[in-house]
């Protein structure tokens, strides 16, 4: 019942757009190009523009596929670049555009160019951090049933929850949160691969097959524990896909670990009551990593770090501020984004008394108490005169008398 009242309100919504959920429908280039032409572009969004051009301009020319067809593929992009219906979506998605360039084009790169391989790094690291290799422990002991709840989250869930999570974020999220989430995804997997390129570090199927002996760039990838899923379903998919993977030396850092983590932080930024869910769903996923002898764990934890940070840096400049009242993104009539700026704990402002100078500041506490005396208080008390009340400079009323101190006290040029 509750459901379908839900489906009414969405259907409702989606006929009546306001200014902030209003997606664009327009297919006029001139649009984009009157935008571009008024666009000023900030410190961040040159730096941001500039980044990704350069790896993209590197991916264009190491990739082999012949000229004509990267330059046709290039000129597509460019078209869903300037509609402005598609341009909406893909302007946001360049980061994960240039992040799954720069993997497939990253087996192509020369080995004179590539640094030598790790294998006794990573390893070592584990046992100096967590007192043992923890893939190996949980390794140890398999059955079906262990294969096939390791294989849930590393095999399905890791490709499709991407989706998910960006189809739950446009519909129930606030407006731009989907934006945001493609601005973090896109750069957590383009710095871990880029970090796989500079750092390529041996997964611990490698040393189980080929112990710690030196690897080069010919050995092929291979599918640890998946090899068993195969072999239950009767398929070569997961063998096939790693024996041809672009990048076999990538364990460190854990995109797994950190995708996992990213969209956790995103369905707890927007719906903070389910975050035990999403805190299991990350634990799951590291148990299957090494189940699986894909990943140690410091693989994981620099995967989870990685992606911490860069939803850090997304919350406070890209997202926006979720009102829990609001079911939907249509039931949104405006946004509000955080202001660092103005609330940054560590700002000084010319209203905070904190950041005024110790000898300009006059304390004017004239006050006068008056205290009425009090039967059950012996005469004694009643002519007391508080020593904290004239420590800090206010007026004290004497009871009997109704003679009134009071007290101005300047504070000048203190020096501590």
């Amino acid at each position: 019942m509750r459901l379908g009242r839900w489906f009414a309100i969405l259907s409702s919504k989606l006929c009546s757009d306001t200014d902030v959920t209003k997606l664009e429908r327009s297919l006029d280039v001139r649009v984009t190009l009157r935008r571009l032409r008024s666009y000023r572009p900030t410190i961040g969004d040159t730096v941001h523009y500039s980044f990704l051009s350069m790896i993209l301009l590197y991916s264009y020319f190491a990739n082999p596929l012949p000229f004509i067809v990267k330059t046709l593929i290039a000129m597509i992009l460019m078209t869903l670049f300037v509609v402005p219906m598609t341009s909406q979506f893909f302007f946001n998605a360049l980061p994960i555009l240039t992040w799954l360039i720069l993997y497939f084009t990253s087996s192509h790169i020369p080995n004179s160019h590539r640094p030598s391989i790790s294998v006794e790094v990573l390893p070592a690291i584990e046992t100096i951090l967590y007192g043992d290799n923890l893939s190996e422990i949980l390794a140890a002991w398999q059955n079906t049933i262990l294969d096939i709840l390791a294989w849930i989250p590393y095999g399905l869930f890791h490709f499709g929850a991407p989706f998910v999570v960006a189809i739950v974020l446009f519909i129930f999220g606030p407006p731009t949160v989907l934006q945001g989430y493609a601005f973090a995804f896109g750069y957590v997997n383009l710095f871990g691969v880029l970090f796989q390129n500079i750092f390529p570090a041996a997964a611990p199927w490698y040393k189980i097959h080929y112990g710690l002996q030196v690897a080069n760039y010919s050995i092929k990838g291979m599918p640890g524990g998946l090899s068993r899923i195969d072999d239950l379903l009767g398929v070569n998919l997961y063998s096939s896909g790693f024996k041809n993977s672009a990048v076999v030396f990538g364990a460190f850092p854990s995109l797994h670990s950190a995708c996992a983590t990213m969209e956790a932080l995103f369905f707890s930024y927007c719906f903070p009551s389910l975050t035990p869910l999403f805190i299991f769903y990350v634990w799951w996923l590291w148990w299957s990593t090494m189940y699986l002898t894909h990943h140690y764990f410091v693989d994981l934890t620099a995967g989870s770090v990685l992606a911490y940070f860069i939803f850090q840096y997304t919350k406070y400049t890209h997202l926006p501020i979720v009102d829990p009242n609001l079911l939907f993104r249509w039931s949104y009539d405006s946004i509000e984004f955080y202001d660092v700026k103005n609330n940054d704990p560590l700002s000084i402002t010319n209203n905070d008394i904190e950041s005024i100078p110790l000898n300009t500041i006059e304390l004017d506490t004239e006050e006068v108490f008056n205290i009425e005396r009090e039967k059950s208080r012996t005469p004694e008390l009643s002519h007391a005169v508080s020593s904290s009340s004239l420590a800090n400079g206010r007026s004290q009323t004497y009871p009997n008398t109704g003679n009134t101190f009071k007290s101005k006290t300047r504070l000048s040029k203190l020096v501590i």
